[in-house]
């Protein structure tokens, strides 16, 4: 049997700036880091040599690549020669919450396949394809970031040029800033799901009829450089005012990002101590991330969301 595993991330600055019909023309750049919270697939000869099983939310057991339903399993699949194996499927965390977890998938799925192959091919290859597979295979309206977060791991920069090349960066800082970085960051469930795609569509549409939605991605690269900058001198604590600076031009990019429950959860963090925060992914649910910079904001914030799932907050650097 053969495991693999790619982490999940959270995108800090330059969300949307990874869609191609913008890096294209501008070129785009995003921070991220992946976190302890994985999802993890396993490989093994199935019982049947010429069958293809595969366990996910559901059960497939196939002949052929052709019958498979699950829309990236398939696509992957169609790239390999392989049969008569048996694939499971498993999350910390659960689909349509913000944290790239198809693109998470896609990155695990590969390097499952290339292994169980004895193929070694680099790690970004690896996100490289993942993203012709969910990009240009499937149709959909994401962007490289999740592809290439899940690959690399850790605290990145990634600059999205528009010839496509993708231009990887790692973001140096002292032990304990990274230290205060975990401790600082809280991460809370909403319980609304979301649909990315349709969020996406609409986001990607808005800003090819609109400029000033284009002058709004322009302003969230800057905003990640700027976030950059300040990483780089050990100044965490601008994590605020940038998450801050940034959630309010993304919520103008597309009218489902945020709805009432939403904001008036994103106040609520304020209030209760939070220099700034985000809803993580394409918005419209999932995972509200704060940056929290003081003990006594902590406690006042989870007495606050009590009745909202924390996600412990760790930062992950193994890809």
């Amino acid at each position: 049997m053969i495991i693999s595993r790619a982490p999940f991330r959270v995108s800090f600055a330059g969300g949307g700036t990874d869609i191609p019909s913008f890096y294209e023309k501008h070129g785009g750049c995003v921070l991220s880091t992946t976190i302890k919270k994985y999802v993890y697939l396993t490989i093994h000869p199935a019982f049947n040599r010429d069958d293809i099983s595969l366990k996910y939310s559901k059960t497939e057991n196939v002949h052929n690549y052709q019958e498979i339903e699950h829309k990236i399993f398939h696509e992957a699949f169609r790239r390999f020669n392989i049969s008569g194996v048996e694939i499971a499927s498993m999350a910390d965390v659960t689909a349509g919450t913000g944290l790239g977890s198809s693109s998470t998938f896609t990155v695990a799925l590969l390097k499952l396949l290339y292994t169980y192959e004895n193929r070694y091919v680099s790690t970004y290859h690896i996100a490289k394809e993942a993203c012709e597979i969910e990009i240009e295979d499937l149709g959909n309206p994401i962007g490289k970031q999740d592809q290439f977060a899940a690959a690399f791991g850790g605290l990145r920069f990634y600059e999205f040029m528009p010839n496509g090349f993708v231009k990887i960066e790692p973001i140096v800082m002292k032990k304990e800033s990274y230290k205060k970085l975990e401790e600082n960051c809280l991460m809370f469930y909403t319980g609304l799901k979301h649909d990315a795609s349709k969020i996406l569509k609409e986001q990607k549409d808005n800003v090819e009829r609109d400029n000033k939605k284009e002058e709004m991605l322009l302003k969230m690269c800057d905003l990640a450089r700027e976030l950059k900058t300040h990483f780089e001198q050990n100044d965490v604590d601008f994590l605020g005012e940038c998450l801050s600076k940034g959630w309010q031009l993304k919520k103008q990019m597309a009218s489902s990002i945020s709805q009432n429950v939403i904001d008036e959860l994103y106040e609520l963090g304020i209030n209760n101590g939070a220099t700034g925060g985000k809803l993580l992914g394409a918005g419209g649910g999932g995972f509200l991330l704060f940056y929290v910079p003081t003990k006594e904001g902590k406690e006042k914030i989870r007495k606050a969301f009590k009745d909202y799932k924390e996600l412990p907050f760790e930062l992950d650097n193994s890809g």
